[in-house]
């Protein structure tokens, strides 16, 4: 019996005999409660198992949040009133019924459209980057009196909410005769108070900060005046920036309805303004007229012709973000706009 346990006992044990030829005695059991607790616990050297899984399960949930909407959205667009109708479908429809985005396409006049929403969100966004980085670099690069209070006024104006100016600029608007035009939206992009322009102050004024001021020394040195030393050497280096801006810009203009609407489209229909997201607001009134003047008898308004339109306002922005995906990730974390 106590050879036995003897024996147990040097069966549990492992002996480790180190570089400078020290024996050491372990237990297995020790030794194996140690590996699993740096297998789930992570070491120095690399994560934790359940760190890893906890991180990646709250990013799948996370991403199953978004993305849901997206995938339902598609694949009602593409069922007929039958399958809407067949409780026994739920995801795949029994046929791709490309009906459906052709009648949203011509009730939205979608070309047309798609060609005016570009310009009512491009061309604010131009002259967004041209204002904003030459206030921007002038608030990095030039120390004057009242500056910390500019920048204080430029985050004021971001947090304060745009209804609280709403009705003050409407009747500003309408004296100067800009309403129901493109340059309700151009003319504040040019002096710099676009939609949400102080955040992009803020951006490229933190970029501009990062670029060494003995590069702009040099250029001095070498003759090139403050306009030259901006364009020739700040701005090319500012891509990330640029990207930044245009991005987060176009994005917000293409997407804004309300104001969209009060004031490019404005009281004066007549002007023809127009944009996806302003026919999408009005979809079922322009599919009503559509379907009264239309040649062929067209379907009656349902569930996959109002996804359908839904997916053709959102398709140019997808397309667009997954093209620039990879500039745009390392745009911000080159902009430092995360706050870090």
């Amino acid at each position: 019996m106590l050879k036995r346990m003897q024996k147990q006992e040097e069966d549990n044990v492992e002996k480790i005999v180190t570089p400078s030829g020290e024996v050491l005695i372990k237990d297995k059991r020790q030794i194996a409660k140690d590996k699993f607790r740096k297998f789930m616990l992570g070491s120095k050297d690399r994560e934790g198992f359940l760190k890893v899984f906890v991180i990646y399960a709250l990013l799948i949930c996370i991403g199953f949040i978004y993305i849901y909407p997206i995938l339902h959205m598609l694949s009602s667009s593409f069922m007929t009133l039958d399958d809407l109708l067949d409780s026994s479908i739920n995801w795949i429809p029994s046929s791709f019924n490309l009906d459906n985005y052709k009648q949203a396409a011509k009730s939205m006049n979608f070309w047309t459209s798609f060609g005016q929403s570009i310009i009512v969100a491009g061309a604010p966004t131009l002259c967004n980057l041209i204002s904003c980085s030459v206030i921007g670099y002038g608030l990095a690069r030039f120390e004057f009196p009242g500056k910390k209070a500019v920048l204080v006024i430029i985050l004021f104006t971001f947090i304060l909410p745009s209804q609280v100016t709403m009705i003050p600029t409407y009747v500003l608007y309408s004296k100067m005769g800009i309403l129901g035009s493109i340059w309700a939206f151009v003319l504040p992009a040019i002096l710099g108070m676009g939609i949400n322009a102080p955040i992009f102050i803020l951006i490229f004024w933190q970029f501009f900060r990062q670029v060494p001021k003995v590069l702009i020394e040099a250029a001095q040195i070498d003759g090139s005046g403050y306009w030259k030393s901006f364009y020739r050497i700040s701005l090319p280096s500012a891509a990330p920036a640029i990207i930044t801006v245009s991005l987060f810009s176009f994005v917000w203009y293409w997407n804004e309805s309300y104001l969209t609407s009060m004031y490019v489209s404005g009281i004066n229909k007549s002007t023809g303004w127009t944009s996806l997201i302003i026919q999408l607001k009005n979809f079922a009134t322009n599919y009503d007229k559509y379907s009264q003047t239309a040649a062929s008898a067209a379907t009656s308004i349902n569930e996959s012709i109002n996804m359908s339109g839904t997916m053709l306002s959102i398709l140019p922005l997808m397309i667009m973000y997954f093209v620039l995906q990879r500039y745009f990730v390392e745009s911000i974390d080159r902009t430092g706009i995360t706050g870090e």
